[in-house]
């Protein structure tokens, strides 16, 4: 399979999953919607589980794993995934908490430098993740298939966070103390 048909393999499915996994979970309507908690999670639930379909599929397209390789990558992707729900749950609890804010008018300095922090925090979690995972694959397997994991990665994660960035109002900035006179 050449770039091109990994690319055409690998990017639509993607960008369909990474639309629908934050489809309405990061839009203020979706915020204001009659919908409980636990409904709110349920749905997030179905996504994650739709999205993460999507990229076992990926992987086994791009990275054409021997039934030995497979034996090996495949646990360690396991608890990756289990790692990565976590702090794909703290990314999801920090756009709910600024849609609360925004939809509130309640966005002010001091908790939007909370939250930058935590979306920091958070950033540097799923790099410190990414990092440990390569290791791993890198030691059980080799450093090219642990590049080539990596590589699919980042390139979803790419997708997801361009869709939630989409969906992200702009912050409009508060008047300055010389203008509010």
């Amino acid at each position: 399979m050449n770039h091109s048909m990994i690319k055409s393999a690998a990017c639509l499915p993607l960008l369909a999953a990474g639309a629908l996994l934050f489809q309405g979970c990061a839009t203020p309507n979706h915020t204001q919607s009659s919908l409980t908690a636990d409904d709110d999670r349920a749905y997030f639930e179905v996504l994650r589980s739709d999205f993460n379909t999507t990229k076992i599929r990926t992987l086994n397209q791009v990275m054409k794993l021997t039934a030995p390789e497979a034996d090996k990558f495949w646990p360690i992707y396991r608890n990756y995934e289990n790692e990565l729900a976590a702090v794909g749950d703290a990314k999801l609890a920090l756009m709910r908490e600024f849609f609360t804010h925004y939809n509130n008018g309640t966005l002010n300095d001091q908790n939007a430098s909370e939250m930058a922090r935590q979306w920091f925090a958070n950033a540097q979690a799923r790099l410190d993740l990414w990092k440990k995972y390569h290791q791993q694959i890198s030691d059980a397997l080799s450093p090219m298939r642990a590049a080539q994991f990596i590589q699919v990665e980042h390139q979803m994660a790419l997708f997801v966070d361009l869709q939630i960035a989409s969906e992200m109002p702009q912050i409009a900035p508060s008047p300055s103390p010389a203008t509010a006179k």
